[in-house]
């Protein structure tokens, strides 16, 4: 690059290559039968039919530019490169093609179905079970909702079919689409693979779909950082550069003008991130795909690769650019026909028109008249059709050939799941604490990791945003390989160069590497930011992992985002840094069984909630830990139950004896709040002998999975209407606890003075805040004389 002195900035060394594919092609450099692509060409103008089909028939719904655009590489992927076993679409084994550009789901279901109807034609033993394809039928359920009730849709048994991608669908591995969380996840899953087959020449490729407007998002920079540091190189990333955003038709700079979003092109931030990049000059040409998706594969330098197609957006359309993104032709339109006359033209065939009214029935019947249409001409042009079913079957014999398996020493998370000897109750002997000892939240959670990390044989993979430290993560990797994560260089080391301070793409990673099914990852930052910042990876991660489970059958598999550094303890870092909003972003905001928070206030109570959360098989699990070093409770002196206690999600420190006037119920929830409670408060409630409840919230998703008479004998609901209580986080996670206007006048909060906090020692913070052993002894009290009680409290 030169500026106006004449001063020259290049890009220093890479690992990673550059090629263009003309003169791959100009070389010769490739074994392409023409005749396939031949039957391609036909292939595409079927596929791209259906699109405008889809779009048409679910109106304002759908993406028809890019589904288009992106097509042909698709068409590639599934019928030439890849080797997977179409009977057996959940063969960890064979390569994995993820859409993280989820908006073209539109092109994935028509991809899918129109393989399904190859198959089903020219080799039908092939065909997985009903539930394991998606037929052409299915498409009738696009976009629709499972209580849909349209004959047809009733009639074929439709499946209803997500806006965008989601493992309920056969072949799809993770829920994308949302905000580059799919460049993250699929990279995290690509990690899962080759850990797990340890070999590249055995280990399955990853294919990854997206678009240059969905390689905007920091995150994905940050997912790109990861995988070329870290070596990944099954993975190879297909970009769908057809400059067309929802705003722009401009989104990078290229060779004529800079762009309207960002100012570099998608080879040059690829080859930046040390990538292997392949440009595909026109990538509508099935030959310069067919070759690029050739060498991709042939890159032995253990980089990642990317390959950059030049497309147009809604190619043949009739609209196209921005404008094709989210928007097409309107209903059974002139243009809509027009755009379906190549294929009329091309194989002799004539789609119904609309008539009568437009109702959901009528616009159904006639959708499902387009679709048999289609299903007639694949039948009439057997041929072509056998040509491609053939290419299905090479695929499933080229990965038999090839017998790829785990490596033998492969981590093991039925040493978790499926171990009797690993139970809540049960504390290993090397992680028993003594009272009196003093250790931080964080490094227990460390320890525990570590431990459970050595029984699976490394199952557990940590990342940090360069607190890897400072949060105790890296204890997780004690006795495994120091430094960090390589492929090739250090593949034994448990943690994860996560790009630097990058929580967005280190959550997406890590939730990728989990979904694979064989590890768990663990990622740590402070609370106050991992938790907003990876909100969409943990939803997405649910997600996938909810319609794994309800459609597959398959158990969850967690990924476990730390949130360290929790709460007004971290008060030196001053408020930006000591939030105590993070929970309520958390805590009962997924569905029952989706996300497990933790909120432990006694080291020792950590073993226990981790054990049992993991064996709840969530898809999320948040514990929440501080950061000073505190002693360990000595729970004997101070008449506490044990801490496996604490696996019911709610528990009792104090229980009010029932043959006695009860004056009143306290609940507590954080390490700090309570541990000034036990040692300041608690102590003179029991010399006052005041007849008092004192509960903890140690997690409300555990209690949430007790049954309804459990919860109730735990924690009635008329302990809720007297109590008040007392928490580091905000004052809305109390209401489901104390539900009385009473009571929550008289629970203490840190903003309950009307301002964030200022900094300090964690004990000052407390002070200012009103939440130390003395502000909450006199808030008990003065709740105990308004509760009208009759003990003598002096």
């Amino acid at each position: 690059m030169n500026n106006k002195t004449g001063s020259t900035l290049e890009f220093g060394h890479r690992r990673g290559g550059f090629f263009n594919i003309v003169d791959e092609i100009k070389e010769k450099n490739f074994s392409i039968d023409l005749t396939f692509i031949d039957a391609l060409e036909k292939f595409d103008l079927v596929y791209r039919t259906l699109c405008a089909i889809l779009y048409n028939f679910v109106p304002a719904s759908g993406h028809p530019g890019g589904s288009i655009s992106s097509g042909r590489i698709v068409q590639s992927l599934m019928l030439h490169s890849m080797d997977y076993d179409f009977s057996d679409p959940a063969n960890k084994a064979s390569d994995i093609l993820s859409y993280a550009a989820g908006h073209k789901a539109m092109g994935l279901y028509a991809a899918w179905a129109l393989r399904n109807e190859c198959v089903r034609i020219s080799y039908p033993e092939l065909l997985p079970t009903e539930k394991e394809q998606l037929r052409l039928e299915d498409l009738l359920g696009f976009r629709k909702n499972p209580l849909t009730s349209t004959p047809l849709f009733k009639k074929y048994k439709a499946k209803p079919l997500d806006g965008h991608p989601t493992p309920a669908t056969p072949f799809v591995r993770l829920a994308t689409g949302a905000s580059g969380v799919g460049i993250a996840s699929s990279f995290g899953m690509a990690w899962a693979v080759l850990d797990s087959y340890g070999s590249e020449i055995t280990t399955p490729w990853v294919h990854v779909l997206e678009g240059e407007g969905g390689m905007t998002p920091g995150r994905v920079q940050e997912a790109l950082s990861i995988a070329g540091t870290s070596r990944l190189h099954n993975i190879v990333l297909h970009v769908d550069w057809n400059q067309a955003s929802i705003d722009s038709n401009r989104v990078c700079r290229d060779e004529q003008a800079p762009g309207d979003y960002v100012q570099w092109s998608p080879a040059e931030l690829l080859y930046l991130n040390d990538w292997n990049v392949i440009t595909v000059p026109d990538g509508k040409d099935f030959l310069q795909i067919l070759v690029a998706q050739e060498l991709a594969l042939k890159c032995h330098n253990d980089q990642p690769t990317g390959i950059i197609y030049s497309t147009q957006k809604g190619w043949k359309y009739g609209i196209t650019g921005r404008v094709s993104h989210g928007a097409g032709h309107a209903f059974c339109s002139d243009g809509f026909y027009s755009f379906l006359s190549e294929f009329e033209n091309t194989f002799g065939v004539k789609f119904s028109r609309f008539s009568g009214d437009k109702t959901p029935e009528n616009i159904e019947r006639l959708f499902y008249e387009h679709l048999i249409t289609i299903r007639q001409v694949l039948e009439t042009n057997k041929g072509i059709v056998t040509m491609l079913g053939k290419n299905i079957l090479r695929s499933k014999e080229r990965l038999i050939q090839q017998k790829r398996s785990y490596r033998k020493d492969i981590p093991r998370l039925s040493s978790i799941f499926g171990d009797s000897a690993v139970l809540p109750d049960k504390v290993p002997s090397e992680l028993v604490l003594q009272p009196g000892q003093c250790i931080p939240l964080r490094s227990v959670l460390g320890n525990i990791a570590n431990y459970l990390n050595k029984i699976t044989g490394g199952a557990f993979v940590g990342a940090s945003a360069d607190l890897l430290e400072s949060t105790s993560i890296s204890l997780l990797n004690r006795g495994f390989p120091e430094g960090f994560y390589n492929a090739i260089s250090n593949s034994g080391c448990r943690l994860l160069s996560a790009g630097g301070i990058c929580e967005d793409a280190q959550g997406g990673f890590l939730s990728g590497i989990s979904a694979f099914g064989n590890h768990i990852g663990v990622g740590s930052s402070y609370g106050a930011f991992i938790v907003a910042l990876q909100h969409i990876s943990a939803r997405l991660h649910a997600i996938g992992q909810q319609t794994q489970r309800h459609t597959w059958g398959i158990s969850q598999t967690p990924f476990i985002i730390v949130c360290g550094h929790a709460g007004p303890k971290t008060g030196e870092d001053g408020p930006t840094h000591a939030d105590p909003q993070a929970l309520q972003l958390f805590q009962e905001n997924f569905p029952k069984g989706s996300m497990i928070t933790l909120t432990p206030w006694d080291h020792q109570e950590i073993w226990p909630l981790m054990v049992a959360a993991l064996k709840a098989h969530p898809a999320i699990i948040a514990p929440f830990v501080t950061r000073p070093a505190d002693p360990v409770i000595d729970r004997e002196k101070y008449k506490l139950p044990p801490p496996s206690a604490a696996i019911k999600g709610v528990y009792a420190l104090r229980k009010a004896d029932s043959s006695k006037k009860r004056a009143g119920t306290i609940v507590l929830q954080g390490n700090g709040v309570a541990s000034a409670f036990v040692t300041d408060v608690l102590p003179v409630i029991d010399e006052k002998s005041l007849n008092l409840n004192v509960f903890y919230i140690a997690s409300a998703e555990l209690f949430d999975l007790l049954p309804y008479e459990e919860q109730q004998s735990v924690f009635s609901e008329s302990y809720a209407q007297e109590a008040m209580g007392i928490t580091e986080f905000t004052l809305p996670l109390m209401y489901r606890w104390v539900t009385s206007e009473r009571g929550r006048k008289h629970t203490l909060y840190p903003f309950m003075k009307g301002h964030f906090l200022g900094s300090g020692q964690g004990n000052v913070v407390f002070t200012e805040a009103g939440l130390n052993g003395k502000s909450q002894l006199e808030a008990v009290l003065g709740y105990l004389i308004e509760n009208n009680s009759t003990h003598h409290i002096g």
